[in-house]
């Protein structure tokens, strides 16, 4: 199969997952600003993969970002609230992967249901971080 039509069929399926996400996904979790920023398929559809960033937390969870990260018993760093939001809309996306599937199947005539992976998308905070570093070294503080 080309990597035209995996290329066409991969963004078809980001429009119709931002329109079931508008429209048809109602959870609780699934809130703040919710983007699909990638989407990849594999040459012959099967597997999918969708990277899913999210923004916009409660106030409160603003005000948290900035203070200090408390070490678990385990010796791991606890979540900030943004990664909790991250965590708690991926984890939703993912037990609505059985219907995402089925809507997806119907609304884009594909012949096999494919197999939808969601992970988290990191790019757009490593780049705000690149960022500030380069205003560091540009204001003189590094």
């Amino acid at each position: 199969m080309s990597t035209e039509r995996a290329l066409r069929v991969s963004q078809s399926i980001k429009r119709e997952l931002s329109d079931m996400l508008r429209r048809d996904l109602k959870d609780p979790r699934l809130s703040g600003l919710i983007s699909f920023t990638e989407v990849e398929c594999t040459s012959d559809l099967r597997n999918v993969k969708v990277f899913v960033s999210v923004f916009g937390t409660s106030a409160n969870a603003i005000n948290q970002e900035n203070e200090p990260r408390k070490t678990l018993p385990s010796g791991a760093l606890e979540l900030t609230p943004a990664e909790k939001a991250t965590q708690g809309v991926l984890s939703c996306l993912n037990e609505e992967s059985g219907y995402i599937r089925g809507e997806l199947c119907r609304r884009l005539k594909l012949r096999f249901a494919p197999e939808l992976q969601f992970l988290p998308d990191i790019s757009l905070e490593r780049g705000s971080k690149v960022t500030e570093i380069l205003a560091k070294i540009s204001r003189g503080e590094v």
